[in-house]
């Protein structure tokens, strides 16, 4: 039955769609490189293709195609509330990349895309151009891997490479790329940068397994982890979301004890520690997409419209973790 079912589907990124004003762009031909045998077809508008109505987005996860776009607007956002910041008040984030070749069960983007398509937005310069702007006016802090994984898809579009030649030319700008791949040794050549932040994803290997589909074992992981804190670069640690899970108790104090038995925990730069959460509007798209899940059909509650577990649970989930951390890492490094 299982190669039955993988008969039924073409092989991801069999089909690429190149808007006609990306067609030439260097990166487009940089990018065909890796598909030399995916068919191509020439759009309008990425839009025509990503934002189409009644699109199934969990049947497309099993056969994603490629999008390859000009982004024309809103090339830098302000981080949203629910986001960490960190301290930092011009706290930003941007797009390059919209959807994930990773398949999590949890995952907001889902909710928030009626597709499963992978998009690239070719035209990195564009938003360089933006934040030199914004960087005129004030120091930025700017995530570049909230609405992807850069870092997992790094062979094919490279654009860590970019960012972080970028970010070596501008000091008042400090860059967080977020990961949960195990895809250092695509990066491992470049010298650490003082002004950019590597950041993992921990799960527990039972969360991975059943949850995040697609995604590296933690060993992986943490080899990653390991590699990038050897070669000196700053690492952040996101145990983030925290799924409250039947034993989450038992499996997440193992992780954090297997996680710092592989690395050292004097050279983590910082941790990040949060319950899952999502717009409320996002969470009944995630509901109608996967009808058969019991993690999102738990009971959360709803507030300004956050949807996430009672006050009481978050509590008692985000102490449990702080104080199991803690006992690594000194607490000023520990956020919540």
């Amino acid at each position: 039955m299982k190669n039955l079912d993988k008969s039924l589907y073409s092989p991801s990124f069999s089909h690429v769609y190149i808007e006609k004003q990306a067609m030439n762009h260097p990166n487009t031909k940089k990018i065909l490189n890796h598909f030399s045998n995916a068919q191509i077809i020439e759009i309008n508008h990425y839009k025509d293709i990503f934002s189409r109505s009644h699109q199934h987005y969990g049947l497309q996860k099993k056969s994603p195609k490629l999008i390859l776009a000009l982004k024309k607007d809103h090339l830098i956002y302000k981080g949203a509330e629910v986001c960490e910041d960190f301290g930092h008040p011009y706290f930003y984030y941007t797009s390059t990349m919209m959807n994930c070749i990773y398949d999590c069960e949890y995952c907001y983007l889902q909710g928030m895309y009626t597709s499963a398509n992978v998009v690239v937005f070719v035209n990195i310069e564009e938003i360089f151009g933006e934040v030199e702007k914004l960087l005129k006016k004030h120091p930025i802090y700017l995530c570049i891997s909230y609405d992807t994984d850069i870092l997992a898809f790094e062979n094919v579009i490279g654009y860590g490479r970019e960012w972080m030649a970028f970010a070596q030319k501008h000091q008042n700008l400090t860059i967080e790329l977020r990961t949960k791949s195990a895809n250092f040794k695509a990066i491992q050549d470049i010298e650490p940068l003082e002004n950019m932040i590597l950041a993992w994803t921990v799960s527990p290997d039972p969360i991975i397994k059943k949850y995040e589909n697609k995604t590296p074992f933690l060993k992986d992981r943490l080899i990653s982890i390991k590699g990038a804190l050897d070669r000196g670069w700053k690492v952040r640690l996101c145990f983030d979301p925290l799924l409250s899970i039947e034993e989450w108790q038992k499996h997440y104090k193992e992780m954090i004890k297997y996680t710092f038995s592989q690395v050292a925990a004097e050279k983590i730069y910082d941790i990040s520690i949060g319950v899952f959460r999502v717009s409320k509007d996002y969470l009944k798209r995630m509901r109608k997409q996967r009808g058969e899940s019991l993690l999102l059909s738990y009971p959360f509650e709803t507030q300004n419209g956050i949807s996430s577990y009672d006050v009481q649970q978050t509590q008692k989930m985000i102490n449990h973790v702080y104080q199991w951390t803690a006992n690594y890492v000194s607490k000023e490094k520990i956020y919540i």
